[in-house]
């Protein structure tokens, strides 16, 4: 069994859903093993096309996370709103890990110190923020990331000298005591603003599409107000399997990882798509909201 993970890109869905057949062609040819493709949000969306594409023969399982055709076409009107009132630059790494956790698009701090590098680009080099991990892991840094400092953040360039506006006294954040301090060391490694006209289409029919599949499926979401209507009526009629993860945002997968992988875990112990190795060593979740 092959699970394929998806991300985010500014291409149409359909182009991701011919290439998932291409990679797979050119990895397994016609000898592909059984697969499960399972995708977050934009990589749900993918899911979906590949699935009603019939790229992948050996398709037995679709995963998606936090994603649903009338939420997401809602979410656009706002989107260019949202993508400007994040900081456009970050002077280190922890200040934007921190971010991301205080703005709360994650809200797991283990989480983000995994994630958020990857997301940034070092102005300077032109490199990945990733190629400067793992990050000094000394007692100063860890209780900046605790947040013992309210007010001491300073992500952008726009906001000044960080530490002399805010008062703060942490030494893992005070700028070098002579020579100029860089506000503009890391900035976003991708444009989302530039895939706009894209937007639409990655959700537009993605209910049906999601409902037509003839495998078994797994919505996985951060609150029941997500469903739209025709999500609500398939799963009344039992189409696919619902699950509902309170205490967590969008990123359901990284504030909850371990109830996550339980739920998967149990998706795949249901559909006999797998063995536990040993019995009762996590907890089973019965699909539910």
């Amino acid at each position: 069994m092959f699970p394929i993970f998806l991300p985010i890109d500014y291409t149409p869905p359909s182009w991701h859903g011919r290439d998932v057949g291409d990679v797979m062609q050119a990895m397994y040819g016609e000898s592909a093993p059984p697969i499960i493709l399972m995708g977050h949000s934009m990589g749900g969306a993918i899911c979906v096309h590949a699935a009603n594409m019939f790229v992948l023969p050996s398709l037995i399982g679709v995963v998606v996370i936090d994603v649903v055709e009338g939420t997401a076409l809602e979410a656009l009107a706002s989107m260019q709103s949202f993508l400007r009132s994040r900081p456009t630059t970050f002077k280190s790494i922890q200040h934007a890990i921190e971010w991301c956790v205080r703005s709360g698009q994650v809200r797991n701090v283990e989480s983000a110190r995994v994630s958020m590098p990857g997301q940034i680009i070092n102005i300077e080099t032109k490199q990945l923020a990733t190629n400067e991990l793992p990050l000094p892991v000394d007692s100063s840094a860890e209780e900046k990331l605790e947040f013992k400092h309210p007010n001491a953040i300073a992500e952008d360039a726009e906001c000044g000298d960080a530490a002399s506006s805010t008062g703060n006294d942490d030494p893992a954040i005070q700028p070098p005591a002579s020579g100029p301090v860089n506000l503009r060391k890391y900035a976003w490694r991708i444009d989302l603003s530039k895939s706009e006209k894209y937007w639409e289409g990655w959700f537009s029919g993605l209910s049906q599409k999601f409902l037509d599949i003839h495998v078994p499926k797994l919505l996985l979401l951060a609150g029941i107000d997500n469903l739209d209507r025709a999500l609500t009526v398939g799963q009344m009629q039992g189409k696919f399997q619902l699950q509902v993860l309170a205490r967590c945002g969008h990123a359901v997968h990284e504030d909850r990882p371990h109830e996550v992988a339980e739920v998967l875990a149990t998706y795949l112990i249901r559909n006999r798509f797998a063995q536990p190795t040993t019995d009762g060593q996590f907890l089973r979740h019965l699909p539910a909201c």
